[in-house]
């Protein structure tokens, strides 16, 4: 196996729990969007906006604890503003097209809704995912992450010492 396919396998990883916590989102948004659209009297792209708010907290903290645990923990106040600030550009994405939608093409019948809603949250995680990986969570300098994984084995060697071997 080449260096590359080591580089896939940990892409494809990181998909894969990035989609995790995006399908539990995912579902959460659903959830209050649709109990606000069916249980108020919000307007349909104001009671999104508040279940996209809702998932996108969710989503940190899956993010941050799950998908991204091993990653630069260094400034967490940045990290939630970059966070916040590229989570409010999804926002913009998913809520326009149903806006678009709603309001452009007078498509608010509650299929037709949860179909551009679909829609947009599809896009916005496009978007989501890429800034995300690439200035949020951003991966450990080569020389930390090697030094971090060092202290591990380290502390883990502390913890659980190897028995003595007894020579006779």
């Amino acid at each position: 196996m080449g260096h590359g396919s080591a580089g896939l396998r940990r892409l494809a990883h990181e998909v894969a729990k990035f989609g995790a916590v995006g399908a539990a989102g995912t579902i959460v948004n659903f959830g209050v969007s649709n109990l606000l659209w069916h249980l108020t009297s919000l307007q349909a792209v104001r009671a999104n906006v508040i279940a996209t708010v809702v998932a996108i907290a969710c989503n940190y903290v899956g993010f941050r604890y799950f998908t991204y645990r091993d990653r630069d923990k260094g400034d967490r106040a940045k990290e939630l503003t970059l966070f916040l600030a590229f989570s409010a550009v999804g926002l913009v994405i998913e809520n326009g097209i149903l806006y678009a939608a709603i309001y452009g093409f007078g498509w608010e019948s509650s299929l037709e809704r949860n179909i551009f809603k679909v829609v947009g949250i599809g896009i916005a995680t496009l978007f989501r995912f890429w800034s995300y990986r690439t200035w949020v969570f951003k991966a450990l300098p080569a020389h930390e992450a090697v030094t971090s994984a060092e202290s591990f084995l380290e502390e883990a060697e502390a913890e659980h010492p190897k028995p003595k071997a007894h020579v006779s």
